[in-house]
């Protein structure tokens, strides 16, 4: 029997007030802190971002920020479409975890199953190596991708593009992120399915859980609410263009906040598989050597301010993406971008820790320690994972410097713990100890390293030089290292840039007429002059000396 007007107990109302008000509040106070930090990284006048934020099932935080189409002054909206990069790994391991569920596959399946003649030079490779990139399948976006990035190319025409390639590493060895292996994975997923890719995630994800606003990208297609895409280059710039056949199945989707707070509201309902099959794309699975690889099926298992959680983003042409799942407080993050240059990753984890209560300390919190105190931390300290890194203080500030890379500074979070405060990481010292040791912990790949100061001498800072417009344009070329591998010397803004094939440029900085150093790694770039004309390079790194002959 049914009574439309029946009154709910009182109890039951203050049980429900219990509930929503606390969260209400809690959102409340979090969002003027949101929007200072969005803000801060997304103006008004140039790319932007959508974000969501929510907890326990509800969304506590929606906004846009900056502007989805710079040329028209078109300002940025939460349903705007951006395309999703390596978030679309998730769909790709989903959709290979429904088809072991339907019985078509199993994980440890050999891809010469499905690719008979994929070369494996004699090793096993498992479709569980492709999902967790332990399969040593040389990534073919570390190769010159320049000539081939307008190309629309089927899937058997890419896999034969980077089959031959040699491994880089016997399959479970090493942990290296691999996009040929996810594009081998929508190859399966078509083989079985006899459907394309496109088709698949469309109609068995997408239209299942009315994820209206998502898609496999197209350049050429009309697609409503489209962010444009942009990277910069002495300013915005329309992104280059780049054909979806290429990422597939490791990066061509598309989609909005919100139908991604959808995917991961299905998939914490087991709408798509069960949950102890979800939970092999969430485990965090191990070498052959036993070591984590903190990656699972298309996610990272990263923590936030030590709270496990799952995590992963996305780049491409004109785009970059962030989200963050912590299981645990049910919080879900996720932030869309249309430029290359504007990375959400570390805003993302900062809200994130913010929205379970665990906010990752900054400057404002650091506490203050007498300039006589923080002495005793200068030095060079050498770790088990081989890296140098060198602590110094200037003007009461301590610093910190992986050898051959650029300097930090570093906080006092209490006597003996300092933390960095853009990337999260934290050194812990045990001062007590003769000589001191100390354990550094890098938040951004769960690594932790022990160390312990040395009697070493701090280095002494190379000192840059000017050196004369005409000089420098010399240096101006291409250097070929290998066959599809060049070094690019450009000059930009009277500084010397220089570009490996498919890496991100650096600026170059004269320490002689003729030898220039890359403050980012330990690398230097030997530029040799015969008759008053460049001939050649000599790349110096980690002790190995490369020449690169010019080619123009």
């Amino acid at each position: 029997m049914t009574f439309k007007n029946q009154l709910l107990p009182f109890n039951y109302i203050l049980l429900v007030l219990f509930f929503v008000v606390p969260l209400f509040s809690f959102a409340q106070n979090l969002e003027g802190k949101f929007d200072t930090l969005l803000r801060e990284k997304y103006k008004s006048d140039g790319s932007g971002a959508t974000i969501l934020v929510a907890k326990r099932g509800d969304i506590i935080y929606r906004k846009a920020f900056g502007l989805a189409n710079i040329e028209l002054d078109v300002p940025m909206r939460p349903n705007h479409v951006f395309e999703i990069g390596s978030i679309t790994k998730q769909f790709t391991s989903i959709a290979i975890l429904m088809l072991m569920e339907q019985g078509k596959l199993s994980i440890e399946d050999e891809i010469t199953k499905f690719i008979p003649d994929y070369p494996t030079h004699g090793k096993k490779i498992t479709i569980h190596h492709l999902l967790n990139h332990t399969s040593g399948i040389k990534s073919y976006t570390s190769m010159n991708l320049s000539k081939i990035a307008r190309n629309d190319m089927t899937p058997t025409e890419m896999i034969v593009y980077f089959k031959n390639e040699p491994l880089d590493f016997d399959p479970g060895d090493k942990w290296s992120y691999s996009n040929s292996g996810y594009f081998i994975l929508g190859y399966i997923i078509e083989k079985i399915s006899k459907q394309t890719y496109e088709d698949f995630v469309e109609q068995h994800i997408f239209k299942k859980l009315q994820m209206n606003s998502s898609r496999y990208g197209h350049k050429s297609e009309i697609i409503k609410n489209r962010a444009s895409g942009y990277q910069t280059k002495n300013g915005y710039i329309n992104s280059n263009y780049l054909s979806m056949t290429l990422p597939y199945a490791a990066g061509s989707l598309m989609s909005t906040v919100e139908d991604l707070f959808k995917w991961q509201t299905a998939l914490n309902k087991n709408s798509l598989v069960k949950k102890e099959t979800l939970q092999k794309a969430y485990t965090n699975y191990s070498l052959n050597n036993g070591d984590p690889t903190n990656y699972g099926y298309g996610w990272l298992t990263y923590d936030v301010n030590d709270v496990p959680a799952i995590q992963h983003g996305g780049g491409i042409f004109g785009y970059t993406s962030y989200e963050i799942y912590v299981p645990k407080e049910d919080v879900y993050v996720v932030i869309l971008t249309n430029c290359n240059c504007n990375s959400p990753a570390n805003l993302a984890k900062k809200i994130a820790a913010m929205a379970i209560g665990k906010p990752y300390h900054t400057a404002k919190t650091a506490i203050n320690i007498p300039n006589q105190e923080l002495k005793k931390f200068i030095g060079v300290y050498e770790f088990e994972d081989k890296a140098i890194r060198i602590i110094t203080l200037k003007e009461n500030q301590l610093y910190s410097k992986r050898e051959g890379s650029t300097e930090f500074k570093i906080f006092p979070k209490n006597q003996s713990s300092f933390f960095f405060e853009d990337n999260f990481s934290e050194y812990k010292f045990e001062v007590s100890q003769d000589p001191i040791k100390v354990i550094f912990t890098d938040r951004n790949s769960n690594n932790i390293s022990k160390g312990i100061k040395t009697n070493k001498p701090i280095p002494l800072e190379k000192k840059i030089i000017k050196v004369p417009i005409n000089i420098l344009k010399q240096y101006v070329g291409i250097y070929e290292i290998k066959p599809g591998f060049d070094i690019t010397i450009k000059l930009e803004n009277d500084k010397l840039i220089s570009q490996a094939t498919g890496q991100e440029s650096f600026e170059i900085h004269a320490e002689t007429k003729n030898k220039f150093f890359i403050k980012e790694f330990p690398a230097t770039i030997e530029f040799i002059i015969k008759n008053n004309k460049t001939i050649y390079a000599i790349l110096h790194q980690a002790n190995n000396k490369i020449s690169a002959k010019r080619k123009k």
